[in-house]
């Protein structure tokens, strides 16, 4: 992952995220997501313009994320993948687990 950026000045947590997620960083990536989220829990938007690439074990990451924010009661939307990464959530359903925007 070559970015984690935390965008200040909203409600939810915004967070852009660029380069790879995959097995090698996932838990580092959990890891900055935690960092962020646990001091004041809410509503969390990721914006993926800089996604370049995601393996099975981001996608298990991103299914752990929005279990913890729902449990919570808050909602997990990830905005502008890439269409082929888009493919990946929904041929995993995972478009109907957290919104994801075009």
């Amino acid at each position: 992952m070559k970015e984690f950026n935390v965008l200040e000045g909203a409600e939810s947590l915004r967070v852009a995220l660029a380069g790879e997620i995959d097995a090698e960083n996932a838990d580092e990536f959990f890891a900055a997501f935690e960092e962020a989220y646990a001091p004041a829990p809410r509503d969390v938007e990721f914006f993926c313009e800089g996604l370049e690439f995601i393996d099975s074990t981001a996608l298990g990451t991103f299914v752990k994320i929005s279990k913890r924010v729902k449990a919570d009661g808050h909602t997990v939307k990830l905005k502008g993948l890439m269409p082929r990464l888009k493919k990946l959530f929904v041929i995993c359903a995972l478009d109907r687990v957290m919104e994801i925007e075009a």
